[in-house]
Formats: C-alpha cells, sequence, structure tokens
C-alpha cells in the first residue's frame, strides 16, 4: 500500500485525511481509543505535547543567518500579510453574531489562516516564476509559522475592547518558548536544524488526528464550507494585496501574490490560542476545522490564480522572471557605477 504517496496527492493530505478520520470516529465511537495509557496519551490526550513538539522542530528551521538576504522583501510580505489578516479578523469581531462567528466563521480562524502561509507552495512558485532573492524571503517567512502573530493581533484586539480577555506576558512565554528553543538549537548547530526539520513534518498526522478526536462530525460540515470561503479569502485578499504591494515597489508581484495561501501548520494556531486563553475554548473545535479546510483550498487554488496573474502579464510583455532579475541587476549595477 502507498499511504504516504496517497496522501502526498491530497492538498494538506497529511493534516487534512487524520483529522477527518479522527473526527469521524470521535463522532461514531467516541470511546474507542479512551482506554487510558499510551493508546489515549497519544491519539486522543496528546494533542498540545505533540504541538509544542511542532513548535519547537518548526522554530528550528528559523535561520538568522539568511534573514539580511532579502530582508526587504521577506519584512514587506510577512508586514502585509498580518496587516491584512489582522485587519479582516479584527472586522470580523466587530460583525460578529450572539454566537461570536461572522458569515459562520470564527475571527480567530480567519487571523490565523490569513497571517500563515504555505512555504512550500511559496518556494515551488517562486522558484519558477522569482529569482534567487525571491526564495531567500522566505528565511524571515518562516517567522508567520506558528501563533505568535495570531497572539499578537488577538492582544491587540483585546486592548480595544473586541476580545474578551488578554494574553499575559506568561501565556506569550508559554506558547513562545518551544519556539525559542527550537530557533536557538538550529541557528547553534546547522546538523540541529537539518535533524529536527524531519520532526516539523513527522509530527502533523499525529497531531492533527489528536485533534480530530476532539471534533465532532457536525462541525465538520458546519466548518468546512465556511473554511472553503476563508480560503478563498486568503487567496484572494492576502495574495492580491500582496501582488499590487509587491507591484508597487517595482518588484516581480507575483512573488506577492505566492503568499495567499494558508499552511497546513496552522490547523495548531487554534488550539495553542485555547490552551493559553480559556476565553477561546469555545470556538476553537470550528476555527481547527476551518483553518484546515482553509489550507487545502489554497493549496488548490492559488496555483490557479498565479497562473492567471502570469498570463495577464505576459500579455502585456513582461517575461517572468527575467524582467525582474534584469530590473534588479540594473538597479545593483547603477549604485555600483554612482559609488
Amino acid at each position: 500500500m502507498q499511504i504516504k504517496a496517497t496522501l502526498d496527492r491530497i492538498p494538506g493530505g497529511m493534516m487534512v485525511v487524520p483529522l477527518l478520520l479522527a473526527a469521524v470516529l470521535n463522532t461514531f465511537a467516541p470511546d474507542l481509543l479512551r482506554i487510558g495509557n499510551f493508546t489515549q496519551a497519544l491519539f486522543v490526550d496528546g494533542a498540545s505535547t505533540l504541538i509544542a513538539l511542532f513548535l519547537l522542530c518548526t522554530g528550528a528551521q528559523i535561520n538568522f543567518r539568511n534573514v539580511g538576504v532579502s530582508l526587504g522583501k521577506g519584512a514587506t510580505l510577512l508586514t502585509t500579510k498580518w496587516i491584512v489578516g489582522a485587519a479582516f479578523g479584527l472586522l470580523a469581531y466587530a460583525l460578529a453574531g450572539d454566537n461570536g462567528l461572522w458569515m459562520g466563521i470564527a475571527p480567530i480562524a480567519i487571523i490565523a489562516a490569513m497571517t500563515n502561509s504555505n512555504g512550500g507552495l511559496y518556494i515551488a512558485i517562486v522558484g519558477q516564476y522569482g529569482n534567487k532573492t525571491d526564495r531567500a524571503a522566505y528565511s524571515l517567512l518562516a517567522l508567520n509559522d506558528g501563533p505568535f502573530f495570531t497572539m499578537v493581533a488577538l492582544s491587540i484586539f483585546g486592548a480595544m475592547g473586541f476580545v474578551d480577555g488578554m494574553f499575559s506576558l506568561q501565556s506569550f512565554i508559554a506558547v513562545l518558548l518551544p519556539i525559542l528553543v527550537g530557533m536557538v538549537l538550529g541557528n547553534l548547530d546547522s546538523n540541529m536544524r537539518d535533524f529536527l526539520d524531519k520532526g516539523s513534518s513527522m509530527l502533523i498526522p499525529f497531531f492533527a488526528f489528536a485533534l480530530g478526536m476532539g471534533i465532532d462530525f457536525g462541525k465538520i460540515i458546519e466548518g468546512g464550507l465556511t473554511g472553503i470561503v476563508l480560503g478563498l479569502m486568503t487567496v484572494f485578499l492576502t495574495g492580491t494585496i500582496s501582488y499590487f504591494v509587491f507591484k508597487a515597489f517595482k518588484w516581480n508581484p507575483i512573488v506577492g501574490a505566492a503568499e495567499g495561501s494558508t499552511a497546513g501548520n496552522a490547523v495548531a494556531t487554534p488550539a495553542a490560542i485555547a490552551a493559553a486563553n480559556a476565553s477561546f475554548a469555545s470556538v476553537a473545535d470550528l476555527a481547527t476545522v476551518q483553518v484546515a479546510a482553509s489550507t487545502v483550498t489554497t493549496a488548490i487554488l492559488l496555483p490557479i490564480y498565479i497562473a492567471f496573474l502570469v498570463k495577464r502579464l505576459e500579455k502585456k510583455g513582461v517575461n517572468l522572471p527575467g524582467d525582474y532579475d534584469e530590473k534588479e541587476s540594473s538597479s545593483k549595477e547603477a549604485s555600483i557605477s554612482a559609488s
């Protein structure tokens, strides 16, 4: 049986399939794996521990030695994506109904999905349409992995009175410490970075299954449809706005649009936020499903949207990535001549 190959062919399959399987199991046979000891510890109660280890492994991939290579592009992408995601999250909180949802979407899911990005998809797109400075920008984009920027947005909204409850300094430290430990290990020893890189992928199906064991199938149906809407928002809002921001800086706009996605690791953010502040626990399960649906939707839709944007540029006579490589090279040569 080719289980891994099959999961790899499904967008976000390593995360989505175990999540859905566990949710179905929890709906129709909730006590099957709740038998105590190691079985229950791994498959039912292990989500928090597995997510913490996942965050540590992910943190190790943030390489500070390469941040300066494409600092401007990476910082622009990171900032634009966060501002757009946080702004629509704030709008969702302002317009949310009595159930705390906006158009059926949990505001925390909007922030988690729209401020996070699929690094693999970004690298694949800029590998084809970008240059080496665009690819190197990912060293900074790795910072949006995990719950940190979502917590920052929610803390700001809490101070503005839109969110019930704030995050204490201890809560921030408790969530971020695994990431920081990973960052230290990865930057002190590149071999440790490579070693922990395996864990960042390997842990996804296990914590996804454990998260699914806390979800009722009814919420899958409810959250799946609205999660598709969230995915559409992520592609067409964060992708399009980043496209025009990059165009304004006279950078390759396709690179900006390549950030219009949600990464599979964002599925862990609602649970991490709920663990840090119990006031979010009531919507954490729904938000988890919606973020998962956004991951699948963006993985399918973003490459199609990118192809559409590339054709538009080609009709205008723009050659990718050549024209932007030449512009950057000309700017560098002009700077050298001037000096």
